[in-house]
């Protein structure tokens, strides 16, 4: 079996695999003051209540795009795993031509996710990341990645309202019935939300007309992707361990 982890800004996703067949994933919270122990304990916890032995684990591989955790979190795989974990970054197979003017710039999220939606999904694809940033990607008909963009994530882009204005309040993030509102918490929901999906459907077009390809399969992974594509039609899947199943395949081309 081997571990999986995805770290970043706001959470950690990890899982194991035996093989291809995933066996169990978490998610932890993104916590730059823990130390190595404290990241031990919640792993070996989680590990301990799915009936899972550590001592199992053959080899662990991570994305990471925070890395001031980097450092911790190798101690922690050292420590309580007795495995040094390999890290996605330039110089792996990925079986993907990345056409980034600087590759180095691209994040390990990134790659992960164009790996396995061409392994996937096939292409050309687009997939989209909603985390705390927003990404897009674009895959070629010949899987070549092309770039893409990012935008503010959800979160983000709430407390950016709130902070930066003197009277509106917090508010949850529950998508109203309507777009015209009469309260102030479900006008910021519904200018928030809606406008959202209505951003995603026009960068998903914009970008199928620069791609210049007849049909383009379009998957989206991240905290927000099942909320967002059941209002927008430019999702076609909701693939919630896209960047993890991406870990898992970079490890398999190049460490078995």
């Amino acid at each position: 079996m081997i571990l999986v982890m995805d770290i970043g800004n706001t959470t950690v996703k990890t899982a194991v695999f035996e093989g291809r067949e995933l066996i169990k994933s978490w998610r932890i919270s993104t916590n730059t003051s823990y130390t190595s122990d404290e990241y031990g304990l919640v792993m070996t916890n989680m590990f301990r209540q799915a009936g899972l032995s550590v001592e199992a684990i053959g080899g662990i591989m991570i994305s990471s795009v925070v890395p001031s955790i980097n450092f911790t979190i190798q101690h922690m795989c050292h420590d309580y795993f007795a495995l040094d974990p390999h890290f996605v970054g330039p110089g792996l197979k990925t079986g993907i031509n990345i056409l980034y003017e600087n590759p180095k710039e691209l994040g390990a999220d990134r790659i992960c996710n164009a790996v396995a939606a061409y392994a996937q999904y096939g292409s050309p694809c687009i997939f989209i990341d909603f985390g705390t940033a927003t990404s897009f990607g674009a895959l070629s008909g010949n899987g070549n990645f092309l770039g893409g963009c990012i935008l503010t994530g959800v979160r983000l882009a709430r407390e950016a309202v709130v902070t930066g204005t003197s009277k509106l309040p917090h508010f949850e993030l529950n998508l109203p019935e309507k777009v015209i509102n009469r309260t102030t918490i479900t006008n910021l929901q519904a200018g928030l939300l809606y406008g959202y999906v209505g951003q995603v459907s026009y960068l998903v077009e914009r970008m199928k007309q620069e791609m210049g390809e007849k049909h383009v399969t379009v998957v989206a992974t991240g905290g927000f992707a099942s909320a967002i594509a059941r209002q927008s039609d430019a999702i076609e899947h909701v693939d919630n361990l896209l960047t993890l199943k991406g870990v898992r395949m970079i490890y398999e081309k190049n460490y078995q």
